[in-house]
């Protein structure tokens, strides 16, 4: 049991985070985050070591991310909910975060998959690339891809 609080000690931060730029919502990141631990906690026996353990833990938080994200749309089909949100109340720079990320809800795997992993859950490409399992170089250029049809969108909205 101390092996596995040294993990939870030396990764929650870094899954956390993960999980926050996947949700952009910081009781979501941490419910998961708590989620993502008992998952490991449960399967520690699966790991075999061949990518890190960071990679492996944030491969579980992408999972249960995915899986809360189908749960939540899910339900809020089923309700009738009203958008409650004044827009005048919007801010400059949560109207330009709100295009970004409606670009990239509309972009094709992998490049939303490897810029998320890149910007809000600051992987490194060869982490990213361990996930993915292929090279470094392809998660590099994968992420610029990624990059330049994010620039290009911003630019036709404007």
């Amino acid at each position: 049991m101390k092996e596995f609080s040294d993990i939870y000690e030396a990764s929650s931060e870094k899954v956390y985070r993960f999980l926050l730029g996947l949700s952009c919502d910081a009781e979501l990141a941490e419910e998961l985050t708590e989620e993502t631990f008992y998952q490991a906690f449960l399967h520690i026996d699966r790991f075999e070591g061949r990518c890190e353990l960071d990679t492996w833990l944030c491969q579980i938080a992408k999972n249960a991310y995915f899986k809360e994200s189908k749960r939540r749309r899910r339900y809020t089909s089923e309700q009738d909910r009203g958008d409650f949100q004044n827009p005048y109340e919007r801010l400059e720079d949560r109207q330009q975060a709100m295009q970004i990320h409606r670009l990239l809800h509309t972009m094709s795997e992998p490049y939303r998959e490897v810029f998320s992993l890149h910007v809000f859950g600051e992987l490194t490409f060869r982490e990213i690339a361990e996930v993915f399992e292929k090279s470094e170089s392809w998660a590099k250029m994968t992420f610029y891809r990624a990059k330049a049809k994010l620039i290009d969108g911003l630019e036709v909205q404007e």
